[in-house]
């Protein structure tokens, strides 16, 4: 069994990829540099990951990216440009992934209106708004 002060050195390696994956979010990120950020092996970080997280390294990053194209396709964004600008290499494999976290497509999630969002100060509506794979 793990020492109090491995765990926290663990906590504070993981912190450290979860930190890269929401500034570098659309940079192409995978499982062995997310882990390297971690001092980690790829196996190790991710069985770590998501212990301490409840979800992947990827399920995380992918999530961050669908918050983010949100925040795009709320202030107009083409469903294409936003898919570009979070990193995503498919347009298909975003819209996909963009409608099992949000429960709607990109060009509909973009067309309804977002009125109350925009009436909250940005920090209640960015954790109002924050996506959730596993609600």
């Amino acid at each position: 069994m793990a020492s109090a002060s491995q765990t926290t050195q663990t906590l504070a390696h993981l912190r450290r990829a979860r930190d890269l994956m929401d500034r570098d979010y659309a940079q192409p990120l995978d499982v062995p540099t997310m882990a390297a950020a971690a001092h980690m092996s790829p196996a190790h970080f991710s069985r770590e990951f998501k212990a301490a997280y409840g979800e992947t390294p990827y399920g995380y990053l992918m999530t961050r990216r669908i918050e983010r194209a949100m925040a795009l396709l709320r202030d107009g964004i083409s469903v294409t440009d936003a898919c570009v600008a979070v990193g995503a290499t498919s347009l298909g494999s975003f819209s996909s992934t963009f409608r099992d976290i949000v429960g709607e497509s990109p060009s509909s999630y973009r067309a309804r209106s977002h009125d109350a969002a925009e009436a909250m100060p940005l920090c209640v509506a960015k954790i109002l708004t924050r996506p959730t794979r596993y609600a």
